[in-house]
């Protein structure tokens, strides 16, 4: 019981140990997609805000385009008219408006526009063949003037005033604007922040470095994309797609553009106080845990020592010393509970009061040694002979002994005694003796009711053991009834 109470106290803390460590799981994922999510929301807000400079700056130039005044003043005031709300937006790159061909009509970089054709560009060909006239982000491309940056477009057709595609505004920006915007924004030493575009283009990554490779390249097919494109906003843990390692990613579309923000973040760094602390709990409740066991072992081990001392302490309280048969105490508690049962069950008990004839003479002849030996050779016969449950063989005190046979009637106490005398009989003669070790028996019957008493049974057993004792020792005898036994 005490091992059993100890293994469950064991399980208990287990169990409350390992709920606390799931609930700072769940809290280090919960901080980490909150973090993340702020990180988010800031670049969502940075990027919102410069789309928007570029779209107004794109409106501003087709407004302007679209008044003949404008048309008809000088090529270079033309130019700061078209192109002066442009100059607030940061890492700017080209403003340009393009003809239904894809040619250079103004430009931002130069009074003189330059000589070169936008047709092959996507958003271009988008607008042609689109009535729409809303924005149009693009990319990412390299640009073919000046820097040499990977940029993105914003873009919006020109119509005619009956709605006829006349050309294009168009106007990029350079991605070291995102770079530069994501290098202040921490998200761990492993974490990365990318910019992918709804078609699975990835713009824009921070760390730069080696991750420049990845710029350009199309993960549209990629199981984590698809996932991120469905949901739109949100965040899941999954193995990336660039290195392999299991990562937790938080992501969501920039307003209404065509971009996407992702965060991924480091397993390895979200969980790693989480991990060092579990493995300080567990640690701690593995030591405390194999205490309580190691310490109830220990108690048991005690208890049981203890109450094998105190079995073998009852055993010397109810054992003789010498012969290991029931002591005096152990029998007289043995006749009062027998005697009871059988006053319940109305069941004779039966009682054999044994003598060894002519022990002290025996005892002089061979000492005192010799004597115990005698007794512990009777003694053995006795518990060889009454292997019933229920029944006792003690010594009374001295030579004599007593068997307790309880449910036994007479002639069944007497056919005992009488098996127990002929073996007893039966042992070989000690030292240079010649004749045998002998006992005298008296068996006595009692069925206990209002008008017999226990003592009345151990009377009737001494009248009977004086009656065999009379009649000549080495026999079996009743009170007050012949012989049973030949000699």
């Amino acid at each position: 019981m005490l091992m059993s109470g100890s293994l469950l106290a064991v399980l208990a803390i287990l169990a409350i140990v390992a709920s606390l460590l799931l609930r700072e799981y769940g809290n280090a994922t919960e901080t980490a997609v909150r973090s993340a999510n702020n990180v988010v929301q800031l670049i969502d807000a940075d990027v919102q805000r410069n789309a928007d400079l570029y779209d107004i700056s794109l409106k501003g130039m087709i407004d302007a385009w679209q008044q003949p005044e404008v048309m008809a003043i000088s090529p270079a005031l033309r130019r700061q008219v078209l192109f002066d709300r442009s100059t607030a937006a940061p890492y700017k790159g080209d403003l340009v408006m393009l003809d239904e061909n894809g040619a250079i009509v103004a430009d931002s970089t130069s009074v003189d526009p330059r000589p070169d054709n936008f047709s092959d560009r996507a958003s271009f060909q988008f607008h042609r063949s689109n009535a729409s006239l809303g924005l149009k982000v693009d990319g990412p491309f390299k640009s073919r003037w000046g820097f040499k940056d990977w940029c993105i477009s914003f873009s919006r057709r020109i119509p005619s005033p009956d709605g006829q595609f006349v050309g294009v505004a168009s106007a990029s920006m350079r991605l070291s604007y995102f770079n530069h915007l994501f290098r202040g924004l921490d998200v761990g030493r492993s974490g990365t922040i990318n910019l992918i575009n709804a078609e699975g283009i990835l713009l824009a990554r921070q760390p730069e470095g080696a991750n420049a490779k990845f710029i350009g390249r199309d993960f549209s097919q990629q199981p984590n994309f698809q996932r991120i494109l469905k949901e739109i906003n949100g965040s899941f843990s999954a193995v990336s797609d660039f290195d392999n390692e299991r990562r937790l990613y938080t992501f969501s579309r920039v307003g209404d553009l065509p971009l996407i923000v992702v965060v991924a973040q480091s397993r390895d760094e979200v969980y790693a106080v989480w991990k060092r602390n579990a493995l300080l709990v567990a640690g701690a409740t593995g030591l405390l845990c194999l205490g309580i066991l190691w310490l109830s072992s220990l108690l048991g081990r005690q208890l049981r020592l203890r109450r094998r001392a105190e079995r073998e302490l009852a055993k010397l309280a109810s054992t003789d010393g010498l012969t290991g048969l029931a002591n005096r105490r152990q029998l007289d508690q043995a006749l009062a509970h027998e005697w009871s049962r059988s006053l319940r069950n109305g069941q004779p008990l039966s009682l054999l009061m044994i003598d060894v004839d002519h022990f002290k003479a025996f005892n002089d002849r061979h000492g005192h040694h010799g004597g115990d030996d005698a007794l512990r050779d009777v003694a053995r016969t006795l518990s060889a002979t009454t292997r019933r449950p229920g029944d006792l063989a003690a010594r009374y005190g001295g030579e004599e002994f007593m068997v307790v046979l309880p449910q036994t009637p007479l002639e069944g106490a007497a056919q005992i005694a009488e098996k127990i005398r002929s073996a007893i009989e039966a042992l070989a003669p000690h030292g240079e003796d010649t004749q045998p070790t002998t006992v005298s028996i008296g068996v006595a019957t009692r069925t206990p009711n209002a008008h017999a008493t226990l003592a009345m049974l151990l009377a009737d057993a001494d009248k009977a053991l004086y009656e065999a004792k009379r009649l000549g020792r080495n026999r079996v005898a009743l009170p007050a009834t012949p012989d049973l036994s030949a000699t």
